[in-house]
């Protein structure tokens, strides 16, 4: 795969969009998924546990953000340590919530690099 298509696949990603076709959007409501693409008819959720890992991506963007921001804010400001602890403790409630359905598009946007699945007649799976 070349890395300009590489590229299109993740900003589709960013984007909250299909993989392949990048028309359609992933979402229905705040957390709730098309079961399929609504433009070219891919399968979003292949089988059940299928985005585990987009709560592995969720987490370890959670984690870096909030460990990295911890060392900064402690080498140069003069916040004390149960005001890092607090607004940290809040981070973590908040981050994975907005970022919760970026990790799934990615999470599927990545497997969709490794594993494409060409469009079938009419456009269809």
């Amino acid at each position: 795969m070349q890395p300009r298509e590489i590229a299109r696949i993740m900003r589709h990603g960013l984007r909250l969009r299909c993989p392949r076709c990048g028309d359609a959007p992933l979402f229905q409501g705040p957390f709730t998924m098309h079961e399929r693409c609504v433009g070219c008819g891919l399968l979003f959720e292949r089988e059940q546990g299928y985005y585990v890992g987009a709560i592995y991506v969720n987490y370890a963007a959670t984690v870096v953000v909030a460990v990295t921001g911890f060392l900064i804010l402690d080498a140069y400001t003069d916040l004390s340590l149960t005001a890092q602890i607090i607004m940290w403790g809040i981070w973590g409630i908040a981050f994975p919530l907005f970022f919760f359905r970026y990790s799934r598009s990615l999470w599927l946007s990545l497997e969709y690099l490794f594993n494409p699945e060409p469009l079938g007649p009419r456009g269809t799976r």
